[in-house]
């Protein structure tokens, strides 16, 4: 039986629904017979699958990201973000972008040795890597995999910059690697912080660390000699873009070099499930936040058009950025970091094959 057939006690979870993605055909609704309470049904627990991945390396051409290829350890997230924009995904693998994102979760334990294979291809180009970009490679499982450090290893040992994005504590297990890829110009780390209200937190990121453990994070990572950007990431209208301004001073005061900022963006499968949760925990002001939204991308809860989807366009949207702008200016924050190196690529030999001589 389908997950999507039961009823379970949903605790700790930020999605409320566990709808059939957009490719299934049918779509499954579990119902109470009225025979049993809540008490009594089972708690909706974490799954964990392993897939034997044929590729590493997924590579885009959008003109709007500042890099051109990422990797991913796992699919789906455990962190359960109501508002991220990965939830989508899921549908591919026929699970819920719902809460089978975050308790249906796929391992991909042989993610190093395929790097590898990947990287020491003859056609293989070297550029930045990024990590993170869709789902938090140091989320609670990672613990148990090690997939995320296997991979660093990889990267560290051929010499090749990276670029990783997360708010999972765990990252601090790998100062160790980090902080030697920094000292040569192969690494740049992005915390996102998208609140400083614990409250706010649980709600919407239940399974994240919590914002004051984040801005720790950041400092333990800057004592390090690794450069750090507090990425004030998604700032959502009427909630939490009032604390755009304390949020890039937390993370200026804890040691970050460079910020940035993203306003929320609902493609697909995300839109209903933030405005069931913006009905279920802030009814007060979930139409002012869709109404700014809307305003911000024509009228629509969300427009994919390139160099527009992560801010929006409009009055809202420019002032936005404006105190963005004004904000990081004042705390000496950059908006970009320096270049990562990319001559000391060295691809690396996988076994069997001839070494260089030079």
């Amino acid at each position: 039986m389908d997950r999507e057939d039961q009823r379970f006690q949903i605790k700790g979870r930020a999605a409320g629904s566990n709808h059939a993605g957009r490719f299934e055909r049918h779509r499954r609704e579990a119902v109470s017979d009225g025979w049993s309470t809540e008490e009594d049904l089972p708690v909706l627990r974490t799954q964990t699958q392993i897939e034997t991945p044929r590729s590493m390396i997924s590579y885009n051409r959008s003109p709007d990201l500042p890099f051109d290829r990422s990797i991913n350890p796992y699919r789906g997230c455990e962190h359960g973000c109501v508002y991220c924009f990965a939830r989508p995904s899921h549908a591919y693998l026929g699970l819920s972008p719902g809460l089978d994102f975050e308790t249906r979760l796929v391992a991909r334990p042989d993610a190093p040795d395929v790097l590898r294979r990947e990287l020491s291809a003859r056609s293989y180009r070297v550029a930045p890597i990024a990590i993170g970009t869709n789902t938090d490679p140091y989320q609670p499982i990672e613990k148990e995999h090690g997939i995320m450090r296997a991979c660093l290893e990889v990267l560290e040992e051929v010499g090749h910059p990276v670029a990783i994005v997360t708010k999972g504590s765990l990252i601090e297990r790998d100062i160790d690697i980090l902080g030697r890829m920094a000292k040569r110009g192969l690494l740049r780390v992005g915390i996102s912080v998208t609140t400083l209200d614990k409250r706010l937190s649980r709600l919407m990121e239940p399974r994240a660390p919590a914002p004051a453990r984040r801005i720790e994070m950041i400092r333990r990572l800057a004592q390090a000699g690794i450069p750090v950007r507090v990425m004030a990431s998604p700032m959502i209208p009427a909630l939490t873009d009032p604390e755009l301004e304390a949020i890039l001073g937390a993370g200026r005061a804890a040691g970050a070099r460079t910020a940035s900022w993203i306003m929320l963006r609902l493609p697909l499968e995300v839109s209903p499930l933030v405005q069931d949760w913006l009905a279920q925990h802030y009814p007060d002001r979930a139409d002012r936040i869709m109404a700014r939204l809307r305003e911000m991308h024509g009228g629509k809860e969300y427009d994919a058009t390139w160099h527009r989807r992560m801010r929006g366009e409009g009055p809202y949207a420019e002032m936005v950025a404006q105190r963005f702008d004004v904000a990081a200016k004042r705390l000496g924050l950059a908006k970009n970091a320096p270049p990562m190196r990319c001559d000391l690529f060295r691809p690396p030999v996988l076994p069997g094959a001839q070494m260089s001589l030079f």
